[in-house]
């Protein structure tokens, strides 16, 4: 076996190049590691996500209390991995779970490029995404339930503050509602 021998600027620049590289981005995820290698994620709050490195497949679950927009939150999720290049775009099926998908990620062919890290990168900045409009959902509903059960002083009546009158409302004693006034002829 050759022993090769750099001498000079050869050298340092064959010392570089052994270097690990430095880090080029950081994303914060809340996500555990399982016993056999998988990444689950659990930022959003609609779906859970599964990174299966071994198998080369992502998978997203609906949260315990699914609603009708887990489909939707799925899909973006999917169409925005796969417009980053990560994953098979033909690949993306229902999973053997009910309300799950899942798709294959790509094989990396780029030097230097690991598929895993990219799709944990990229999973990472589609929550970064998706955050903004899932806070302005909860702060909306919380200042609806502030509203219902704090009202301020125009839009609420102490007990008692409204007089009592014979006659209420729409619907009078004796009378019918409008809608069975056709029903009796």
């Amino acid at each position: 076996m050759p022993i090769t021998i750099n001498v000079g600027d050869e050298a340092v620049e064959a010392a570089k190049a052994d270097e690990p590289k430095p880090i080029q981005s950081r994303i914060a995820l809340n996500a555990r590691r399982t016993l056999d290698g998988n990444y689950m994620i659990f930022n959003h709050p609609e779906i859970d996500i599964i990174v299966m490195p071994e198998k080369n497949k992502v998978i997203s679950f609906s949260k315990e209390k699914a609603s009708k927009n887990v489909y939707d939150a799925q899909d973006r999720l999917f169409t925005y991995l796969i417009k980053r290049g990560t994953l098979e775009f033909d690949s993306v099926q229902g999973g053997n779970v009910y309300n799950s998908l899942e798709a294959t990620i790509l094989e990396s062919k780029i030097e230097g490029v690991n598929a895993v890290q990219s799709v944990l990168y990229n999973i990472g900045k589609f929550l970064l995404e998706e955050k903004p409009y899932y806070s302005f959902i909860k702060s909306y509903f919380d200042e609806e339930e502030d509203w219902l059960l704090d009202p301020d002083a125009q839009h609420s009546t102490e007990l008692g503050e409204v007089p009592q009158e014979e006659v209420k409302g729409d619907v009078r004693p004796g009378m019918l509602p409008y809608a069975l006034y056709y029903e009796y002829y």
